[in-house]
């Protein structure tokens, strides 16, 4: 069945027709015939008598009973994904629908599939329709019964939502489990797995004293590898009780790790559904970024068990009301278990080389769409990251005890309900009595804000005045924007570093590290500070205080004293990139082929301070070091060409590896350790500055570095080390990479997870011929079109990290992308459509990449059985 694309409109949404009391489901399981018979407790929800309209996609309606009497022909239509019953009682009624379904052909990996063998299902955004007829949106909730059929020896676990109510043996030799989940949902938070797992076990009591049972379920082979994400687990949930004081509620947390998985996790209420990329870890199969991600995406779920589940969406325009304010919390949750500057680095680094790039291409989109035609596209960076920034201002303005307040407020007000981003907003305004009615330009507004900034000194009245102008571009949504309101984190040293706490003219105090919160609200405003003996210098947006571009011209003597000086983390890290991307665009306004790239003395001179520096927090350190990445050093050009771009980066990063070589390798020496490996946050950071020092060393490329890498990985003991030296030799030397790619292999080979790693060190090695390489390796018998964390390790690896390759003028990379495109697309076009992303940013290059880049997504526009989540993508781009 093909199902009609339209767009939906946010100024558009009606309240459902009828409401759900109770779902009562019951599945008997089969690969090819699923027979799933629903049982739906109806009411209407107006005045008006209406006809039951349920979305039903991708399955086989083989019956409607209505009030106990089957329907026939002409009692109801079923076409276009909908289910229509014109005539339904004007009370509470109930409706029976049963329907055929077909896991083993799932490829979309949306409602239920198979993945190894095991049942798994995934309704977030709109699965649901395809496990069987139903109304799918988010603000129709209820309260789900479940009873799962299975042959007891392939499917000895039967899981769904909620609490075990009852399960036995039937005489045919399969047996059942009901679930019953006592709180409110809607769809798309149901989940049903059934298999042969293995459960990992442990507890948790809450602060009230109750005994949580906390389960982990994995294939038999990966029992061992859990111990991590059950800790994460554990942490998240105490975390949780402080920070907001949220109790879990239901008796039992379980988590299922599954290797065919479209997203990271899925927050159902009660079974959150994962990627086995985000639960399994050693430390001899996983990276300490590996273990950051679990710690990090567990939080995440389980936080959604309130922000998100207990309180739900509206709509799907509302999707940033779950997922940008759960994204803010487990950035806190992270930043408490670990380096809190690194952290926050982190998180910037997405927001300014990813979503500015979003914001700036032809799928920009407000925090708030207005509008969609496949709701899977808008799970972007915007609606998490830049919505959780945008969560991360009110935090800032209101205070941490202000917006617990809003918090708690929310909580009380909307508990149960399926509510807007206007309604949290409300609860903060309310909480605190703090206007934020101009503040949701946030909400309802693309495109990243630039602030113009200036400042002046006035001897005579002793004042300093920092000028700050506003403005954003057009984006597809509108092209007139109104002014946006955001704190500005501002900071005031002296010329010896010291730091000032002067009182804002306005009236704000600056905390004890002399940062001062302002609110910025107008097109043009001037910040004033009052009783300063000397022009200061300033410290701008501190912590990144607003998701804001900022043009301020600063000379490379101001950044080397903030490097030095500035107390605030993030702007130290900032002042380091300034300086390094304003000497790589330099060289890049001179770039010729013939000529050396050089670094500026004084860019040499910080890296030396750095590299000597043994007080600092070493993986703070590591992240200074790191030079700005293409996508960044890109958006600060009108006209990109991203194998110049390469160039000058790789020869920038050769020359300072040369000029501090013996510096580099005197730090790498001295982090080397005997200590068995820990995941805690000093060992993290040190091994991030170690393995920093590593790739430096390793850029010299003359065999005593390549040997220094080779001792590296034939001696390490954790997965964290061994990767950093098996990427360093594989980006410095095709012979000596090949053999240590092999020997990789050869122990790995067994381990899908790892096997990722191996696929994306190929695709994203800087040496020549790495695209006939990634094409030879889809061939290769660890690699399948069908999983995505094979697709995104090969595929999305070399189309978005391998830019200069990628982008390579005789246009390859780009037909390379639009066949994998067109291939996939019938398999799965969420995954599809996500790989489709390097080609919306063809403005962004030269004419002639232009006209290949276009010749690809005209090519995709034409074809008749593309998608709606590809096909919407590829419009927009050319629309644009």
């Amino acid at each position: 069945m093909t199902i009609a694309q339209k767009e939906i409109f946010l100024k558009d949404y009606t309240v459902p027709p009828h409401l759900l009391d109770e779902v009562h489901l019951r599945f008997e399981l089969d690969p090819q015939q699923t027979r799933v018979h629903s049982t739906l407790i109806c009411r209407p929800n107006s005045d008006a008598n209406q006809p039951l309209r349920l979305n039903g996609e991708h399955l086989t309606l083989e019956k409607v009973v209505l009030e106990g009497s089957a329907l026939k022909e002409g009692e109801y239509t079923f076409s276009d994904g909908i289910l229509e019953i014109c005539e339904v009682p004007d009370k509470v009624f109930t409706i029976e629908i049963t329907t055929l379904i077909n896991p083993s052909a799932n490829t979309a990996l949306e409602g239920l599939y198979l993945s190894s063998g095991n049942y798994c299902t995934q309704c977030e955004a709109e699965g649901f329709r395809r496990i069987t007829c139903f109304p799918d949106r988010p603000d129709v909730m209820s309260v789900f019964t479940t009873t799962i059929v299975a042959d007891k020896t392939t499917c000895p676990v039967l899981l769904s939502n909620g609490n075990l109510i009852e399960s036995g043996t039937l005489e045919d030799g399969r047996h059942f489990a009901t679930w019953n989940d006592p709180f409110k949902k809607p769809s798309y938070l149901f989940a049903l797995v059934a298999g042969n797992l293995v459960s990992i076990d442990d507890e948790f009591t809450t602060v009230s004293g109750r005994t949580i049972e906390l389960r982990i379920f994995v294939e038999e082979k990966n029992k061992e590898k859990c111990a991590h994400a059950m800790a994460s687990l554990k942490k998240s949930m105490q975390w949780d009780e402080q920070v907001f004081g949220r109790e879990y509620d239901l008796d039992t947390f379980m988590i299922v790790a599954v290797d065919d998985f479209n997203m990271g996790a899925m927050e159902n209420k009660g079974l959150n559904v994962f990627n086995s990329k985000y639960v399994l870890a050693t430390p001899e199969t996983a990276t300490d970024n590996d273990f950051d991600g679990i710690e990090g995406v567990i939080g995440h779920e389980y936080f959604h068990n309130w922000t998100g589940n207990r309180i739900t969406c509206r709509d799907w325009f509302q999707l940033s009301l779950k997922e940008g304010l759960t994204v803010f919390r487990d950035q806190e949750f992270s930043s408490d278990m670990g380096s809190r500057a690194v952290k926050r680095i982190q998180d910037v680094n997405i927001i300014r080389s990813l979503q500015f790039r979003e914001d700036g291409g032809p799928m920009a989109h407000p925090v708030r769409p207005a509008s969609f035609v496949e709701i899977n596209n808008f799970y972007t960076l915007t609606v998490y990251n830049k919505g959780a920034e945008v969560i991360r201002m009110m935090h800032t303005l209101l205070g941490a005890q202000g917006f617990r307040k809003g918090m708690d407020l929310y909580f009380e007000r909307h508990d149960g309900q399926a509510v807007t981003c206007d309604d949290f907003v409300q609860a903060m305004e309310d909480a605190n009595s703090f206007d934020l009615g101009q503040f949701k330009n946030w909400y309802s507004q693309a495109g990243t804000p630039k602030l113009e900034v200036t400042t002046s000194f006035d001897d005579a009245k002793k004042q300093f005045t920092v000028h700050v102008e506003q403005s954003c571009p057009p984006t597809p949504e509108a092209t007139e924007k109104k002014p946006f309101f955001m704190p500005l984190c501002i900071g005031l040293l002296d010329k010896q570093g010291k730091v000032l706490t002067p009182q804002a003219a306005s009236g704000e105090l600056a905390d004890e590290a002399g940062t001062v919160v302002l609110p910025l609200s107008k097109e043009k405003q001037d910040l004033v500070f009052t009783g300063l003996e000397q022009e200061p210098v300033l410290s701008f947006l501190r912590n990144f205080s607003a998701p804001v571009l900022v043009d301020f011209q600063r000379s490379p003597k101001e950044l080397a004293f903030l490097m030095a000086h500035d107390p605030d983390p993030f702007n130290r890290w900032d002042a380091a990139q300034e300086l390094s991307l304003a000497c790589i665009l330099e060289q890049i306004d001179e770039y010729s082929p013939e000529k050396k790239v050089s670094v500026a003395p004084i860019l040499i001179e910080g890296i030396k301070a750095l590299l000597e520096d043994t007080v600092s927090d070493p993986a703070l350190l590591a992240m200074a070091l790191i030079l700005p990445s293409e996508n960044w050093i890109s958006q600060q050009l009108e006209v990109v060409d991203p194998v110049i771009v390469f160039s000058v980066r790789n020869q920038f990063r050769e020359q300072v590896a040369r000029e501090l070589a013996p510096l580099f390798e005197k730090r790498y020496k001295s982090l080397q350790t005997d200590n068995p490996y820990q995941y805690e946050t000093r060992q993290v950071g040190e091994r991030a500055l170690k393995n920093c020092c590593l790739g430096y060393l390793l850029a010299n490329k003359t065999d005593g570095t390549i040997n220094t890498g080779l001792e590296q990985y034939n001696t390490s003991d954790n997965m964290t080390d061994t990767m950093a030296a098996l990427q360093s030799v594989v980006n410095a030397d095709r012979e000596q990479g090949d053999t240590l790619l092999a020997d990789f292999y050869n122990k790995w080979h067994q381990d899908p997870l790892v096997m990722d790693k191996w696929l994306i060190l190929q695709a994203t090695c800087i040496l020549p011929g790495t695209l006939e390489r990634v094409r030879n390796l889809m061939e290769h018998e660890v690699f399948s079109l069908k999983n995505p964390n094979k697709v995104r390790s090969l595929i999305g690896a070399f189309c978005s990290a391998n830019h200069a390759q990628f982008h390579a003028a005789d246009g390859k990379g780009y037909a390379f992308l639009g066949d994998i495109i067109l291939t996939l697309d019938p398999l799965n076009p969420q995954i599809a459509a996500r790989l489709a992303t390097p080609l919306t940013q063809w403005r962004r290059y030269d004419v002639a990449r232009q006209e290949l880049i276009k010749q690809q997504l005209k090519r995709l526009q034409d074809t008749p059985t593309l998608s709606g989540d590809v096909g919407e993508i590829v419009n927009r781009s050319l629309q644009q």
